[in-house]
Order: structure tokens, then sequence, then C-alpha cells
């Protein structure tokens, strides 16, 4: 009966000219990654992620998950398949632990730290977030002229309301 179901954010409104990142994602969080240009995820393989309660740690959970060079996906001779099945294990045994040390006890059960970078693969934006989701905003190079360039907004619940907190900086190319 306690179990606490994640409650889903509005749509983010659009920042023009700025990159959002974030550092740390409550639980209940799918991430997806999709491959760089020239390169395929191999086939079968699931590209999402998901931020759950592993033993009281928060955690994201991986599938193995590969992108392979088109080129050599497509002339897949039996040598090239015995290099590849090596290399996935090796990366997933430690998710970002650097990150992980300076999130407080009560953040390490409620957030996943930053995901583990995957070759050739980036995390695609994501279009859902989750109540307690803290985004950072920083101006694109050449639209940073007016201060502050980088803000914050936060994903909260204000009477039985989700809401977004309102961005306290605009990016502008204006002199």
């Amino acid at each position: 009966l306690g179990f606490l179901f994640a409650e889903k954010c509005p749509v983010l409104p659009k920042t023009e000219f700025a990159d959002v990142t974030a550092e740390r994602y409550p639980l209940g969080t799918k991430l997806y990654y999709k491959c760089d240009s020239g390169y395929e995820r191999r086939s079968g393989q699931y590209l999402g992620i998901r931020c759950k309660n592993i033993q009281q740690v928060a955690s994201w959970v991986y599938k193995e998950f590969e992108c392979i060079d088109k080129k050599i996906l497509l002339s897949m001779a039996p040598t090239m398949e015995l290099d590849f099945t090596q290399k996935p294990e090796r990366k997933t045994e430690s998710p970002a632990p650097q990150k992980r040390e300076n999130l407080s006890e009560f953040d390490q059960k409620d957030f996943c730290g930053p995901p583990k970078t995957i070759p050739h693969a980036s995390l695609s934006p994501d279009k859902q977030y989750y109540v307690g989701q803290v985004l950072h905003f920083k101006c694109q190079s050449g639209y940073d002229k007016r201060l502050p360039t980088s803000g914050t907004r936060r994903c909260e619940k204000v009477n039985d309301k989700i809401i977004w907190t309102p961005l306290d900086m605009q990016c502008t190319n204006d002199s």
C-alpha cells in the first residue's frame, strides 16, 4: 500500500537556444539511447533504461545494448562477431561512481545519478519527466549575450497541481 507511483510532469515548455541537462533523475524515470549517425543498434536489443529502487538504492536498470558501425553490421563476418561479444560486459560494471558519492543518503534512495555513457550512442532528449526532476539550462554559444546565461526549472506539486517552476533566464543573440 505504501508504494509511491511516480507522478508525471506536464510537457516541458520549449526553451529556445538552450541546452538542457539533468544531474539526477527521480525513481520511475525512463530514458532512451539512440545510436549516433552511421551506427545502428544490434537487432533485438532494447534502448531504454529505467531508474528503480534496488536494495534501497536508486539505480539504473540497463539491458544489453550496443551501437555497431553500419558497415560492420552489413558485412557481419564471424570473426567480427567474436570481437563484439566481449566489449559491452566490461562497460556495465561502473555506472558513474564518481557522481554517486556527492548525492546525499536521501538522494541515493530517490534519485539516480547520470546514466553511463555507451560508445557511439547518446541519450535522446526525454519527453517525460517526473515530480522532483530538476533540469539545468545553459544558453548555447552565441545566444549568451544577456545574464544570467544559465538557470534551472523544477517539476513540483503545488496545491495538487503539477507544474514546472519558471525559468529565470532567456537566451538571445541581441548585442
